[in-house]
This record gives structure tokens, C-alpha cells and sequence, in this order.
């Protein structure tokens, strides 16, 4: 097996395969989520989880075997200083059976983030917390950092880059402050996990983030317990990667 194909099975182990498409949250949606339970236990191995809106959190979880976890977003995706939405959507989440809440913290606003953050930590005791940094609209390296420390502080089992709806998501930079934060933190070193997502298209693409994270808080690190890629069209460059099928040119989009 070649190293990019190991890479493409350490990604599809890895991935957490991602539905949230405008209006789902609402209505509709049931056909999308049954396709994308289907893809996530396909022919080269299973992803680590699907990630949706609360309220197709059930509807996955009954159609999926008990090896892939369901996710689903809290306070998504603007990252509101709404504490009462935001526990209302983690309460909906725990409801339906999911074992993972993926919030975005209230980034522009990081006085309120404790708080919140606190206040969803409690509303899904026992479950897997990833808490959203949104590090594209921060940008500001001292406040990211910040934010991972309040995050961290109130109980985030992973660092999540971005939701993937703004137009800057995951970056080498950000990935970097991300870990390097994780690294740092006496309590979380060895515990909190990391999760670079939106833009991540080619198995390339995860392989960078894989490289940091194996740099930074070790090769051990990579597996679905502390490293998740966020990512809807990953799956598509995995499966070409590991049937050996024709792949596009670097750089090109499909």
C-alpha cells in the first residue's frame, strides 16, 4: 500500500462526514441524511462519525450501526451569545441519542464564551464536546489563542477550526495555534483532540493537517478519539485514492 493510501485510510477513519446544507435545519433533509449514512459505511471502511442539525440527529442515529457516531451542531453557525439557544440545541441533541455536540462559542463575543460554554458542557455531560473557534473571522492570533483557552478551560474535548460556512475555514496558521494551545495546557495535552474543517477536499489536503497534528501533540494523537476532519467532499478524493481510481489534477475542484 502506498503512503498516500495509508494516509486516505487514516482520513476516512478519521472523518466526520458532514451534512448541513441551508434550510435542513427547519425541514427536509431526511433523503440527504439517508445518503450520507450510506456513504459513511461503505466499501473501503467506515468514518468516524456524521455530523447534521439537531434536529436529523435521530433520524441518523437510527440508521446507522453503533460503530459510527452522530454529531450535531449547537449555535450554528453564527456563534450567538444566546446561552438559552445554545442549551437548547444541546439538550435536543443529547434527546435524540447523538454522542457528539459540535458549538460554535460565541467568537465575537468572548466575555459571553465561558458561560455558554459552561452552561452546553453541562447540558451533555458524557458526551464528546467540540467546540467551534470560527478561527477565520478572529484572526487575530492573541484572541484565537483566547478562545482555545476559554474553551479549554470549560470543557472542550476537541478544538475545531471552523464551521465551514465562512469564506476562511481551515488554515495551516490556525491549525497551528490550535495544537500548539492543546500542547500547552497541562490538562489537555493528553486529552483534547483536534479538528480542522471546511476547504479540506483532497487527501493532500488532510495530510498536512494530519502531519501538524502528529508534529505537535504526537503521532498518537491520530486516531478518531483525538483527530477528526470535518469535510463533505473528502470522501470523494479517499475513495479515488484507495480504489485506485483517476484523480483530478492537483489543484482542481470537483
Amino acid at each position: 500500500m502506498s503512503d498516500l493510501q495509508l494516509t486516505a485510510r487514516q482520513a476516512l477513519a478519521c472523518l466526520d462526514l458532514t451534512s448541513l446544507n441551508d434550510g435542513q435545519d427547519v425541514k427536509g433533509g431526511e433523503a440527504d441524511i439517508e445518503a450520507l449514512c450510506a456513504k459513511a459505511d461503505g466499501p473501503h471502511g467506515r468514518t468516524a462519525a456524521v455530523c447534521v442539525w439537531p434536529r436529523l440527529a435521530g433520524f441518523a442515529r437510527s440508521l446507522l450501526p453503533p460503530h459510527i457516531r452522530v454529531a450535531a451542531v449547537a449555535n450554528f453557525p453564527d456563534g450567538s451569545s444566546d446561552i438559552k439557544r445554545a442549551v437548547r440545541d444541546t439538550a435536543e441533541i443529547a434527546t435524540a441519542g447523538a454522542q457528539e455536540v459540535d458549538v460554535v462559542m460565541p467568537y465575537r463575543d468572548l466575555a459571553s464564551a465561558a458561560e455558554l460554554l459552561a452552561a452546553v458542557r453541562r447540558e451533555c455531560a458524557g458526551l464528546t464536546l467540540k467546540v467551534i473557534l470560527e478561527t477565520g473571522e478572529i484572526q487575530d492570533e492573541t484572541l484565537i489563542l483566547q478562545a482555545a483557552s476559554i474553551a479549554l478551560d470549560n470543557g472542550a474535548d476537541f478544538l475545531k477550526t471552523s464551521s465551514g460556512k465562512r469564506p476562511v475555514a481551515a488554515t495551516p496558521a490556525a491549525a497551528r495555534l490550535l495544537l500548539s494551545a492543546i500542547a500547552a495546557d497541562p490538562q489537555a495535552k493528553n486529552r483534547v483532540g483536534f479538528k480542522p474543517a471546511g476547504g479540506i477536499r483532497t487527501v493532500a489536503d488532510a495530510a498536512l493537517y494530519i502531519q501538524l497534528t502528529t508534529e505537535i501533540i504526537g503521532a498518537a494523537a491520530i486516531t478518531p478519539a483525538r483527530f477528526r476532519i470535518g469535510a463533505s467532499g473528502l470522501l470523494n478524493d479517499i475513495e479515488a485514492v484507495l480504489s485506485g481510481a483517476q484523480r483530478p489534477a492537483a489543484g482542481s475542484t470537483y
